[in-house]
């Protein structure tokens, strides 16, 4: 029994920073869902160049689906070089579709959109636990290659987001906010990628880490299930793609068609 308070100060001395960047991922989940809402809409109306900016990065830094992507993509990278390298990828990728995307006006639903993206989410854990060898037989596809297309795909993601705003008419001014709202999103990325590496980096030098990564991947890859469920909950309940409604509203459709809030009898306060 003597031995017990030890136990839990050391554990607590190497799962201070797992639990930390646990944290850091998790907080975008408790909050509302990245979409550009009505007051973000209002504002933009007469909002400036350093308004887009601003909202690009609170956009991906509130992007619970990209951060955990590239939590998994950065976990297992120790040199600054395999950092940059991997994260120009990515980020190449999501500058051509969010740009290119925007500026021409293709979009799609975007609930469809977010769940391939969270698919990406699991992919990227499968991966990283090894999933290709021990349950494929195969080799893990070419990395790179897999970041780019993924990063495509969540430039396709910010695009269908950013194309509720009101871009305007007038095509360079468009291109304008469009190029000030993702060098938002790179500003919010490399803010969340300087925590994340910090606190990987910090991990990696206790015992915890080796213990628990694999652990950490099935988290990563059941957050990823999560948002998947989520959005596809999210597009079989909602018959507008370009609305945003809070969950009591998106259900309270429910409640009226089975008229539960008149299924209490106020004859029975008097018994």
């Amino acid at each position: 029994m003597n031995s017990l308070p030890a136990f839990w100060r050391r554990l607590a001395a190497h799962a201070l920073p797992g639990l930390a960047l646990c944290l850091t991922l998790l907080t975008p989940l408790l909050a509302d869902a990245h979409g550009i809402s009505a007051e973000d809409r209002e504002r933009m109306l007469s909002g400036g160049y350093v308004q887009y900016i601003g909202l690009g990065a609170t956009h991906m830094l509130t992007g619970h689906d990209h951060l955990l992507f590239l939590f998994g993509v950065v976990f297992f990278l120790t040199t600054f070089k395999d950092v940059a390298k991997f994260v120009t990828v990515f980020t190449l990728g999501h500058c051509l579709t969010l740009v290119f995307a925007t500026f021409y006006g293709i979009t799609w639903n975007y609930y469809l959109i977010d769940a391939v993206i969270a698919l990406s989410v699991m992919y990227k854990a499968f991966d990283n636990n090894g999933g290709f060898q021990k349950h494929l037989g195969m080799a893990s596809p070419n990395l790179l290659a897999a970041v780019f297309g993924f990063g495509l795909l969540h430039g396709f993601g910010l695009s269908t987001r950013l194309q509720q705003l009101p871009l305007g008419d007038d095509s360079t001014a468009m291109l304008l906010r469009i190029l000030s709202f993702n060098l938002g999103v790179e500003i919010g990325q490399i803010a969340a990628l300087t925590v994340m590496v910090a606190l990987l980096a910090v991990w990696r030098q206790r015992p915890s880490f080796a213990r628990f990564s694999f652990a950490a991947n099935q988290l990563l890859m059941y957050l990823g299930a999560l948002l998947l469920l989520m959005q596809l909950h999210g597009y079989s309940h909602d018959s507008d793609p370009d609305s945003f409604r809070f969950p009591e509203q998106e259900h309270r459709h429910l409640h009226e068609d089975m008229d539960v809030e008149k299924t209490v009898d106020p004859d029975r306060n008097t018994l």
